[in-house]
């Protein structure tokens, strides 16, 4: 599956800024979905043993409103707070390609925030029929000798972050690493289907949040 097109964008170099939100749809689902989306890049910032873990692509359309650097240190912070060593991409979407894998790959025909495509624990696939399965594991990651497999995907769509950033009146910077910080923890294998995970899940994302300059 090969979600991104000419508008992607690896660009090391983008808007540190914020993004100005714009009205808001009442989306807000999580997918924590046995796929991949197929975008990596290896290499990355100046992070020692962690400068390796974390891919980026960004969309085109939105390269000039995210800080690629930003996008990693979220990422490293996620990781380090979870003590956990493994590399996952995170994808910044449209949502036209939110809605499209969340269609094929939950059977839910909407847009929504953030999607988390695990590569060792699958979610629910509310459609019609069987989950689909063209995907393996580790196919884009090379890995060291030594080295375990990657998490996986958090894509998040860029829109849909804005207008939930609008509703609940904060930058989209801060909305950006919440969904960030949540893809991930999905990716690990927690999720808030009852009080007791969700009141675990709440916790960690602040503890992380905490780690993360959101100003």
């Amino acid at each position: 599956m090969d979600i991104l097109d000419a508008r992607q964008s690896d660009t090391r170099n983008g808007a540190c800024g914020d993004a100005q939100p714009d009205a808001r749809a009442n989306a807000h689902a999580h997918a924590n979905t046995h796929a991949h989306a197929n975008a990596h890049e290896p290499g990355g910032e100046p992070d020692g043993e962690h400068a390796e873990l974390v891919a980026v692509q960004i969309f085109d359309e939105f390269a000039d409103r995210v800080c690629h650097a930003w996008l990693k240190a979220v990422c490293h912070a996620a990781l380090k707070q979870e003590g956990v060593q493994r590399q996952l991409s995170l994808v910044i979407a449209d949502d036209d390609t939110v809605r499209r894998l969340n269609h094929e790959y939950r059977g839910i025909d909407k847009t929504t925030d953030v999607l988390s495509f695990a590569f060792d624990n699958a979610g629910a696939y509310y459609g019609d029929g069987d989950a689909p399965t063209d995907w393996t594991a580790d196919a884009e990651f090379v890995l060291p000798p030594g080295e375990s497999a990657g998490l996986g995907e958090v894509i998040i769509s860029y829109p849909q972050t804005q207008r939930q950033a609008r509703q609940a009146e904060h930058s989209t910077r801060r909305e950006l690493a919440h969904l960030i910080t949540h893809g991930i923890l999905h990716l690990l294998g927690h999720d808030h289907m009852d009080d007791r995970e969700e009141r675990d899940m709440t916790e960690r994302e602040r503890r992380i949040m905490r780690r993360i300059d959101t100003d």
